[in-house]
């Protein structure tokens, strides 16, 4: 699929393909609602609308994003509905009546040194606090609000935030969770970048460079 992204948007790579391949495993119900939150380039809300959704919308905080996905939507025909907005925003229309049959979302979830998530920059795309869970922890917090009765949330993240504390906190909200998918990858800039750092958190072992990926699904019954 030809996407046009602008500098500062996040290139879609292996967590984005991962995920894609997990919505197509999940064999989406014809005519379901969609949110693809933290869109980027708008890829996987676009693919979910060739696979028979009825509806997409697409979020994401960063202003170049929106309208790169803008673009890529009216590239490829597809009506797809981007807002700039995050979890909050999403929450909202949730909220008013208009719940998501399927929640897509490859959220920030590297280990920063920073604190304070960015509010500018690339950064916005990848940094996830000091142990990546800013935004994860949120997710799992609000998932059930956000999806309707039998519901699907689909959310890729690295496994250096941990798995089983994803799962676990998607069960305490009374959604059914597993992995339906992992692959293992090479360190990429950001993370070699902070290796010294993440092995001093003891985030990873004295030498590792490669991380897995993973996809957690969750369901509302």
């Amino acid at each position: 699929m030809l996407l046009l992204r602008p500098p500062g948007v996040y290139a879609p790579q292996d967590d984005t393909w991962l995920l894609r391949q997990a919505l197509h495993d999940a064999a989406l119900a014809p005519g379901a609602r969609v949110l693809d939150l933290c869109t980027g380039t708008g890829v996987l809300a676009m693919t979910a609308l060739r696979m028979g959704a009825a509806e997409a919308v697409a979020l994401d905080a960063s202003p170049r994003a929106v309208l790169a996905a803008r673009c890529n939507a009216w590239l490829h025909r597809l009506p797809l509905a981007v807002r700039r907005g995050d979890l909050t925003d999403a929450l909202a229309e949730a909220e008013h009546g208009r719940p998501f049959d399927l929640v897509l979302t490859n959220p920030p979830y590297v280990p920063s040194p920073r604190h304070e998530l960015p509010r500018r920059g690339a950064a916005m795309c990848w940094d996830g606090g000091p142990d990546g869970r800013a935004v994860l922890d949120r997710l799992c917090a609000y998932a059930p609000s956000l999806l309707a009765p039998g519901g699907t949330m689909l959310m890729v993240h690295s496994a250096l935030c941990g798995t089983q504390v994803t799962l676990g906190l998607l069960r305490e909200r009374g959604l059914k969770s597993s992995v339906v998918a992992r692959t293992t990858i090479p360190f990429g800039p950001v993370l070699r970048e902070r290796a010294a750092w993440l092995e001093e958190r003891g985030l990873i072992a004295p030498g590792q460079r490669t991380e897995e990926l993973v996809v957690v699904r969750a369901d509302r019954p």
